[in-house]
């Protein structure tokens, strides 16, 4: 897919970020979009710098954990717009918590959003992405999709199911010769609301962090890249039919600290984890 002008995308987590961000990229280059989010009043704001361009923009309040609701609004973009080519799953929480001390609920509630919302999104959309003849599913991992960190085996757990999903199904589309492609997306960090959204447990008090605050804080300092240069990076891979982008100077860093030491790397992550909870005070 070389150009966006004249194609359909739907967007969920676009109230805000990165799903934000990929929206108005798209629409500067004629793409029309349909967007959806849980936060309506974010999707509300979307919606309105959108309307700076002479694209067809429809919008969705949408929880990606409903599998049926998804699968409506799959339905619903199709009915509104004609057709639609790309489907970006790029909704994602996070969740700070230690993996002996998260309830079953917490680690369910994070697998719903980051996974299975990424699971129901594709296979909505895959048969109308054939339909158009010329599609792309674009799904967000993460850099902790490559490796794992204290503190967020839960997110992790659920960034490393994506990417597996992503690298089976890009094999599976080509195996078949569909019309359509996939590129999974990996992000280090960048600056959304992510993690002051993100829920954190008391089971992080005296393992990384003193409390809520300081865990939330610590976890915004590895923010570097903006929401838009991020959305530009993975507007480009999608061009150029790239198995996965690698999003930020940080997540080409750890990548390749991954690949040079597949295991020594955890001794190095455990230290450095350990020096940041002795900065917070733990």
């Amino acid at each position: 897919m070389k150009s966006f002008h004249d194609k359909v995308a739907a967007i969920t987590g676009a109230g805000s970020g990165m799903g934000r961000e990929l929206a108005i990229e798209l629409a500067k280059q004629g793409c029309h979009v349909a967007i959806s989010d849980v936060n309506e009043n974010g999707l509300a704001e979307t919606v309105e710098q959108l309307k700076a361009y002479s694209v067809r923009v429809t919008a969705q309040s949408l929880d990606v954990a409903n599998r049926e609701a998804v699968y409506a609004w799959a339905d619903q973009v199709v009915a509104d717009h004609g057709k639609v080519n790309l489907v970006f799953n790029n909704a994602g929480v996070a969740l700070g918590a230690t993996l002996e001390g998260v309830s079953y609920e917490d680690f369910e509630w994070i697998m719903n959003i980051n996974f299975w919302g990424v699971v129901y999104g594709s296979k909505a959309f895959l048969p109308h992405l054939r339909a158009s003849g010329d599609g792309h599913v674009i799904n967000t991992s993460s850099v902790f999709g490559l490796f794992a960190v204290p503190g967020n085996g839960c997110y992790n757990a659920s960034k490393f199911a994506v990417r597996g999903f992503n690298e089976c199904l890009r094999q599976e589309l080509e195996l078949t010769r569909a019309p359509v492609s996939l590129t999974s997306v990996h992000p280090g960090g960048i600056k959304t609301g992510i993690a002051q959204s993100a829920r954190m447990t008391k089971s992080l008090e005296g393992v990384l962090a003193k409390d809520e605050k300081s865990a939330k804080d610590n976890f915004d300092k590895l923010f570097i890249t903006t929401a838009n240069r991020a959305a530009l990076i993975i507007l480009k891979a999608v061009q150029g039919n790239k198995r996965r982008v690698l999003v930020g100077p940080d997540a080409k860093l750890f990548d390749v600290m991954v690949r040079m030491l597949p295991a020594a790397h955890q001794r190095l992550v455990t230290s450095a984890a350990r020096k940041q909870a002795a900065r917070s005070g733990v």
